[in-house]
């Protein structure tokens, strides 16, 4: 008898300010999906509706049900952070005690300088806080001019680098990502992670090719739900930038993702088992237990197409096209499959600034037998891992 979790990450679809919020520069005003529902005037999304969403809190258009399909509850985060590796992290079951480092300032001149050595790079492009989209077209035609990589950080511990790669290759980019890896692990910068970020100019814009981004997350410092399940000789499947966030710790099987529909698709051919497999295998991965197995998504479009740009009807689009997938999952979710969908932190596009905001998360459990549940507020993201290794173990 195979087991299988099933867990999908709508990146940023927090519900609601945690009471620390403000500590981490955010409104109590936050809450990205009762906002993006009330910005759009209601959302469908009546598989996750039936499932329990509307059961968790008053969301326009998502009504309660009193026959809900699965177990529904509210996660608050025990890590100290509002960030994608954090908040991934807890959910496979690793506590960040202490917050990684973020750079309002920009990255100190020593790293700068080092960087620019040990890439030959010649020069940098900005190193300051700055919206992606913005950076990118302030900067295109002096980065055109001077062939130097455009640095900057945001509210998030995050090192990013972009580059237009019909001018730089997308293989530099990739190298002198892995280099700033490296140097901020030997300065011990508590960096989470550094992204590439490549652009194209199309009809004349900027424009980031997300298909082509990289993450290049610290390495978890502890084992995680994902390790246990590696170990055991099983599969780990990561769709999205799971390998990234994890820096493929954990993982014996990924593959990257230009867009949530392809994510979500690709999920459904893992579930059905029409997944190509030994195309996306690790290399000296040797699977000896074919009895449990992880499938571990990330939809990342909600945060970084709408989320950070301040796009409310963007993300509700979104949030209704992951909805529609769930739809053609749930039937192929079978009865020794659990099927868990939630978030990572919250990005509200409708309150003040670009960044995350520090929430609450929902959580959605289904399985064929499974017994509809209210489960409340739980603390820990981490009772994920808890309930995956329950389920498998």
């Amino acid at each position: 008898m195979k087991k299988r979790a099933i867990i999908i990450v709508i990146d940023s679809m927090g519900c609601g300010a945690m009471p620390d919020c403000a500590d981490f520069g955010d409104t109590d005003k936050c809450n990205t999906l009762k906002n993006v529902c009330k910005f759009n005037d209601g959302l469908d999304v009546p598989v996750m509706e039936a499932l329990g969403l509307g059961n968790i809190q008053e969301f326009m258009g998502i009504t309660p049900t009193k026959t809900p399909l699965g177990q529904y509850g509210t996660l608050q985060e025990k890590s100290k952070g509002k960030d994608t590796t954090t908040g991934h992290w807890e959910i496979a079951g690793l506590i960040s005690e202490k917050p990684f480092a973020t750079f309002p300032n920009g990255f100190p001149k020593e790293l700068i300088d080092k960087f620019i050595e040990k890439t030959n790079c010649g020069g940098i492009l900005a190193n300051i806080p700055a919206s992606g989209t913005a950076i990118i077209e302030q900067l295109n035609n002096e980065h055109h001019q001077t062939k130097y990589p455009i640095v900057y950080t945001s509210a998030d511990s995050v090192f990013q680098i972009a580059v237009d790669t019909d001018l730089i290759p997308l293989e530099t980019l990739y190298e002198w990502c892995t280099i700033a890896r490296k140097l901020l692990d030997e300065g011990n910068y508590n960096v989470a992670r550094v992204i590439a970020r490549p652009y194209k100019i199309i009809d004349g814009k900027p424009t980031r090719i997300s298909k082509d981004r990289r993450d290049y997350s610290m390495e978890p410092p502890k084992d995680t739900i994902l390790d246990k399940v590696k170990l055991a000789g099983a599969k780990v499947i990561g769709i999205g930038k799971i390998e990234d966030i994890f820096s493929k710790k954990g993982i014996t099987h990924a593959i990257h993702t230009g867009s949530n529909k392809e994510g979500l698709e690709l999920t459904i051919k893992a579930i059905n088992g029409t997944l190509p497999l030994d195309e996306i295998k690790y290399k000296g991965i040797n699977i000896t237990d074919d009895s449990k197995e992880i499938i571990f998504t990330n939809l990342v479009d909600t945060d970084m197409l709408f989320g950070h740009r301040n796009d409310a009807k963007g993300y509700g689009n979104a949030i209704e096209e992951v909805d529609d997938y769930l739809e053609k999952i749930l039937p192929l979710v079978g009865e020794n499959d659990l099927l868990i969908i939630t978030a990572d932190h919250g990005c509200d596009p409708t309150v003040e600034g670009t960044d995350h905001t520090r929430e609450f998360v929902p959580v959605l459990y289904y399985s064929k037998n499974i017994q509809p549940k209210n489960l409340g507020l739980t603390l820990g993201f981490d009772s994920i891992a808890q309930r995956v290794s329950d389920w498998l173990f």
